[in-house]
C-alpha cells in the first residue's frame, strides 16, 4: 500500500481524502468546519481523526494539499480596454484560480485608488496595450499605484515598451514580471502569468492565511481549489499521452457564496456561417459567479430570477418565501438533510437556479446582425453546444435527490435560445467531492488521478435540452 493524504481547505469544510496509489483507490474521506478564523490545524486535526475511524492509522507516504480558505485569493485586475486587455487579464486570474474582487478599466480613477488603498488585493494584476502599443495608461496606472501608502504584490504582464518605466516607478512594491497577457490584438497569452499567481499564492498567501502554521504536517500545498479544480477537470477531459481522457466537458459547482463554472474544449463556432467576435476563448476556462450561491448569495439568485418565479418553481407563497429565504440566511451550514419538506425544495430551485444563471454567463451567446451582404449570426464568448457531457459537484448539487434535473439546468433553454449551451450531455456527479483532491494529486500522478476520476464519478444518466415548463403548458 502506498497512502498519501489530499487536503482541501475549504471556506466552509475541510476535506480530506486518503488515496492507495499502489491499488489506484480511495481509502475514505472525511470533513470537519474550516477554523480559519482561529487556528485552522483545529478542522484539520478534527477531519483527520474522522477519517482516521475509517481507514485506521495510515502512515502516509505525502500530504499534499489546496486552498480556498479565508476567502481565497483575492486578486485585482488593470487594463486598457474592458473588452480586450482588461478581459485578457480577467480570464489569465480566474484560470489560476482568483477570485476577483475588481476589474478596472483604462486609467485609476481617484476613487479607484481609494477602493485599493481600503481593501488591499492579495495580487494587482497590471495590464494594458499590446507589445509596442499604447504605454501611456499603463504606466499612469504604475505611478498611481505608488502613490498608495499599502504595498501588495503585483504582477507585471503588459506592453513591454512600458516595462522599465513601471520597474523604477513599483520598485518598492513585490514586483513579478510576466509576459504580455495579451502581445497581439487579440491573441491571448495567459500560461505564464498563471503560474506566477500559483507561485505567488504559495509563497505570500498560504503564510497570511495562517495556513504555515500546518505546513509541518504537509508535503506541499500546491495550488488554490478552484485552479485544482480546473486541472482535475482538464486532465479528465484531455487525458494523458497513455490514457484518452473522456472528452469537452462542463464541470458546475455551487456553493453557498459563489458558483463557478469550467468548460474544457475549444468551443469555437460549429457553423461556416457564423462571425467569431472577441477574443479566442481559452481551451480550459473558469468563470465564478460572486452573487450567485445558495446561502450567503441567495439575494443574488432572488435578484436574477425574480421572487415570484422562484417562489412558483418552489410551490410556495412569495411571502413564505422571503422567510424560509432568512433561515437559510441566518443559518448557512444547514444541510439539505437537516431541513423540512419546504426547505427542500427551496434548496432545489436555488440550486437549480444557481446552475442556470451561471453557466448562461459562462456560455457564449449567439445573435443576428445586419450586414452589407445581408444577415449573419454573430458569435461572441464559447460556444457549449457541442459538449456532451456536465460534471456536478459542490454540496447542494451532491446532496440533492433530484441531481439529474439539476443537470439539465445547463443545457439549451427556449427562454434563453441566444446562449451556447449543449443541447443533450451525459451528467456525471462527483458523489465524494473527489475533483479537488484529483487536481492536487494529478500535479504528482497524473495517470492515477485520471484513473480514479474515471472510476469514482457516478453516472446520472443523459438530459436533453429543455423547454421551460410555462412554455410547454402555453403550447399543449
Amino acid at each position: 500500500m502506498r497512502p498519501v493524504l489530499l487536503i482541501d481547505f475549504g471556506s466552509t469544510f475541510t476535506k480530506v481524502t486518503a488515496v492507495d496509489l499502489e491499488a489506484e483507490r480511495i481509502l475514505g474521506r472525511s470533513s470537519a468546519f474550516t477554523t480559519a478564523d482561529s487556528d485552522i490545524g483545529r478542522g484539520l486535526n478534527l477531519a483527520l481523526d474522522r477519517l482516521a475511524d475509517k481507514t485506521g492509522d495510515l502512515v502516509y507516504e505525502s500530504r499534499l494539499a489546496c486552498s480556498s480558505a479565508a476567502g481565497g485569493l483575492r486578486v485585482m485586475v488593470s487594463g486598457l480596454v474592458p473588452e480586450l486587455t482588461a478581459e485578457a487579464a480577467r480570464l489569465a486570474a480566474l484560470g489560476a484560480g482568483a477570485k476577483i474582487c475588481r476589474v478596472f478599466s483604462h486609467q485609476l480613477t481617484r476613487c479607484d485608488l481609494t477602493e485599493i488603498e481600503e481593501n488591499p488585493p492579495d495580487i494587482f494584476l497590471l495590464t494594458g496595450g499590446t507589445d509596442g502599443g499604447n504605454r501611456q495608461c499603463i504606466t499612469s496606472n504604475a505611478e498611481r499605484l505608488a502613490s498608495l501608502t499599502s504595498r501588495f504584490p503585483i504582477i507585471f504582464a503588459g506592453n513591454r515598451s512600458a516595462l522599465d518605466d513601471c520597474e523604477r516607478l513599483l520598485a518598492d512594491f513585490p514586483l513579478t514580471v510576466c509576459p504580455n497577457v495579451m502581445p497581439c490584438f487579440g491573441e491571448l497569452r495567459i500560461e505564464p502569468v498563471q503560474k506566477e499567481i500559483r507561485r505567488l499564492f504559495l509563497e505570500r498567501i498560504v503564510s497570511a492565511r495562517g495556513l504555515s502554521r500546518t505546513r509541518e504536517l504537509l508535503s506541499g500545498i500546491l495550488m488554490p481549489t478552484p485552479s485544482a479544480i480546473l486541472s482535475a477537470v482538464t486532465l479528465l477531459a484531455g487525458g494523458t499521452k497513455e490514457e484518452p481522457g473522456i472528452g469537452d466537458l462542463i464541470a458546475v459547482d455551487v456553493g453557498g457564496a459563489t458558483t463557478d463554472v469550467y468548460s474544457v474544449g475549444q468551443g469555437e463556432p460549429d457553423d461556416a456561417g457564423i462571425i467569431f467576435k472577441g477574443l479566442e476563448e481559452p481551451y480550459a476556462k473558469r468563470t465564478v459567479e460572486g452573487d450567485i450561491g445558495v446561502r450567503y448569495s441567495i439575494q443574488g439568485i432572488i435578484d436574477e430570477v425574480g421572487p415570484d418565479r422562484l417562489a412558483c418553481e418552489a410551490d410556495l407563497e412569495t411571502g413564505r418565501l422571503v422567510q424560509l429565504v432568512s433561515h437559510l440566511t441566518a443559518q448557512p451550514f444547514l444541510l439539505p438533510e437537516d431541513q423540512g419538506e419546504e426547505l427542500r425544495r427551496l434548496d432545489h430551485t436555488l440550486a437549480a437556479s444557481a446552475v442556470d444563471v451561471a453557466t448562461r454567463r459562462h456560455a457564449g451567446v449567439l445573435s443576428r446582425v445586419y450586414t452589407p451582404m445581408g444577415p449573419a449570426w454573430l458569435q461572441k464568448g464559447k460556444n457549449l453546444r457541442q459538449m456532451e457531457r456536465i460534471i456536478l459537484t459542490g454540496g447542494s448539487l451532491i446532496y440533492s435527490t433530484r441531481p439529474l434535473e439539476l443537470a439539465r439546468q445547463a443545457l439549451y433553454s427556449d427562454r434563453h435560445p441566444e446562449s451556447l449551451r449543449p443541447y443533450r450531455a451525459q451528467a456525471l456527479l462527483d458523489q465524494d467531492y473527489i475533483l479537488s483532491a484529483m487536481g492536487v494529486l494529478a500535479e504528482r500522478e497524473p495517470g492515477i488521478a485520471l484513473r480514479i476520476m474515471k472510476k469514482e464519478l457516478t453516472p446520472l444518466g443523459v438530459c436533453h435540452r429543455r423547454q421551460d415548463q410555462e412554455e410547454a403548458n402555453g403550447s399543449a
